[in-house]
Parts: C-alpha cells; structure tokens; sequence
C-alpha cells in the first residue's frame, strides 16, 4: 500500500498560500479524478481509493505544517505504510516557482513539516515531490511561505496541475527511482 501525502495548513486564511502547495495539488488530483468519500482520523482528511489492484491513501493532515508528522506516522502505523512507500508533496524555497524535484529520501532541507515526519518516522527514507516557490530575502522567510500566490504566481502554479497528477500517478505505478529519472532535469513550460 502506498501513501501520497499533500502538506499544508487547515483554514480559509491559508488557502492560496505557499506553504499550501502540497494540498493544492491533492485538491488539483481529487477534482481531475472525481475522488470523493474523504474521511477524518488521526487529525487528517483522508481518502482511501482502489488504484491498479491495491488500496492508496490520499492524506492531508490538519495537525498544522510543525507537527505533520505526528499525523502520517498514525496514518502509517494504522494502515501498515512503509516509510518508502510515502510521497510528501511539499514547498521547496531553494527551487525557482513552479520548478520541481522527486527525490527518494535526504535530509529536510530546512522545512518543518518535512523535519517533524522525519523525527516522527525516526528515518528520511520517504520520498519527495518538491515544489518551487522561489524566495524573497526582503521578506522574512515565514511571513513570505505563509503569504498568498498572487494573481501571476497562481497562474503558473496552475501550468504544473496536469504533469503533477501524471507524476502522482507514476508514482503509484512504478519505483521512485523511475519518478526521479522520468521528471528531474526535465523543464516545464510555465511562462
């Protein structure tokens, strides 16, 4: 059984935010494959789905980004879920907006949800779909991940829907390791 993992905060006021990108792209899949009959456990809104002869979670914990963690660990536990068998579609302020990276496992790179999983999980071999929201050093780093896409950064976050339910889906279908190679160094039109 797999697990994909969207990271964000609950609430109206962070909805469009950047540190929301990883529940904006679940939203994106939902909507695009008509998956409804979410739940709530453990502090998440979870869907489980039937997907090529096994079972897969679709989460969104509600715990606050800090403590996502704690939430996937329950999900894990709970549903048996190998820590390599997880994707964690996140932020990444390092990767220009709209850029993206898969990669197998590593350190958090400085994210907090990322690290609270890993503390949690007590390993960094889960995998990641990083989404760039490039950074702004006039701003303080939280003000500016807590801050809303405006109209023109909505716009190219939107260009990157389609190719990431494509890689959801591949993700669901084949290794990590053939992710990585199918979509890293590959760019994407989002002018």
């Amino acid at each position: 059984m797999k697990m994909i993992v969207g990271l964000g905060n609950p609430g109206k006021e962070y909805e469009n935010t950047r540190h929301n990108i990883g529940f904006m792209i679940l939203d994106n899949y939902f909507k695009q494959y008509n998956i409804d009959g979410f739940k709530t456990k453990y502090n998440g809104i979870y869907a489980k789905i039937y997907h090529n002869g096994e079972y897969v979670i679709f989460l969104k914990p509600l715990s606050f980004m800090n403590l996502s963690g704690i939430v996937v660990k329950k999900f894990a536990n709970f549903f048996k879920i190998e820590p390599s068998d997880i994707l964690v579609i996140h932020d990444d302020l390092d990767l220009p907006l709209g850029k993206i990276k898969v990669k197998s496992k590593g350190s958090s790179g400085g994210h907090n949800g990322i690290k609270n999983i890993i503390e949690n999980l007590n390993t960094e071999d889960f995998s990641r779909f990083k989404i760039g929201i490039s950074k702004n050093d006039n701003i303080e780093i939280k003000d500016y991940v807590l801050g809303k896409f405006n109209k023109l950064e909505l716009e190219k976050i939107k260009k990157i829907y389609s190719f990431s339910s494509c890689l959801i889906n591949d993700f669901l279908d084949n290794n990590i390791d053939k992710v990585m190679s199918k979509y890293n160094g590959r760019e994407y039109e989002i002018k």
